[in-house]
């Protein structure tokens, strides 16, 4: 029964996105915002609705706190090696300049930061919380000059046009996804303990796999969708705006609202983390096309595959 509840749990975090993610885009139309400005935030933060969810509930669960964390780790290797190799053997990536100078590299040191806590004071605190935040403020103030700039240099010709509902349905389209994450949230961090402690498994294992797979599949459906269309923007920009938000958004609440301890192989799974943001990062700084190609992404899978089995052996 446990495990026909979690999956019910992880449709209702994939509706419940959903429906969060289009009633803010109909919300963001009606108001003349424009495509850019919505991909960078509303879209971003969509996709990393299930994560948050349920890393509230986690979070103020005395017996879930490694769920907590291992979701948030285990979603960004999942996002870098699963999703954007997955992507990348479907069609090659190509990055754009921002990316490749801020993006990315910030990417890259969201794991590293949060290794400074796990080697010296053993839980994320308040503070660290705090200090995550603030990075992603600043994140969002430069993503947003960035989005103003370039609408100015490139005004959007299509917006606001296309059907558009009445701004009360959206609103309830937003408040319903809203009711569908927190009880698909609820039910995920529920059963997963459960699972764990019937099966002898710790919760680190379950929270880098069952929990981390369930919560990442809206920015697998986005990218996967994103390059049979072609467009690497979108299924490389998700991807990396997914673990940005998840790191600094999302972690820094949960800590922010109670500390989190840190789990036994906390150090290694941020370095394996770390790892894929970094290979990304050469791989798209090595070629005259700043691509992820095909062997690249199969690259990444293998890689995920052997520390998985390196990790569950252990």
């Amino acid at each position: 029964m446990q495990y026909i509840l979690i999956i019910i749990g992880f449709v209702l975090l994939i509706f419940g996105a959903n429906y969060l993610v289009d009633g803010a885009i109909g919300i963001a139309k009606r108001f003349k915002v424009s495509d850019l400005v919505i991909g960078l935030s509303i879209v971003a933060f969509g996709t990393s609705a299930p994560e948050l969810v349920v890393n509230l509930f986690a979070a103020f669960d005395p017996a879930s706190t490694d769920i907590a964390l291992t979701n948030i780790i285990g979603s960004n290797q999942l996002n870098t090696f699963i999703i954007l190799g997955t992507t990348a053997f479907v069609f090659p990536i190509k990055s754009q300049m921002s990316s490749r100078k801020f993006d990315i590299p910030l990417s890259l040191a969201a794991p590293l930061l949060l290794l400074i806590p796990a080697f010296f004071s053993h839980e994320v605190s308040r503070t660290d919380g705090i200090i995550l935040l603030i990075i992603f403020s600043v994140f969002m103030f430069v993503i947003a000059r960035k989005a103003i700039k370039n609408r100015a240099s490139h005004p959007e010709k299509s917006e606001g046009t296309g059907k558009l509902y009445k701004t009360g349905i959206y609103v309830l389209m937003v408040i319903g996804g809203l009711l569908l994450l927190a009880a698909g949230g609820k039910i995920i961090v529920h059963c997963a303990t459960a699972i764990a402690e019937s099966l002898g498994i710790s919760q680190s294992i379950i929270g880098l796999t069952i929990v981390a797979l369930g919560t990442s599949l809206p920015e697998l459906a986005t990218s996967v969708v994103a390059a049979f269309k072609k467009n690497c923007d979108i299924a490389l920009g998700n991807v990396i705006g997914s673990n940005i938000f998840n790191v600094f958004l999302v972690l820094g609440i949960s800590a922010t609202l109670r500390p989190l301890p840190v789990y036994q192989n906390m150090p290694v799974d941020l370095t394996i983390a770390a790892l894929g943001s970094l290979l990304i990062l050469i791989f798209i700084m090595t070629n005259n096309k700043h691509e992820i190609k095909r062997w690249e992404g199969l690259l990444l899978l293998c890689v995920y595959f052997t520390y998985m089995a390196w990790t569950i052996s252990s």
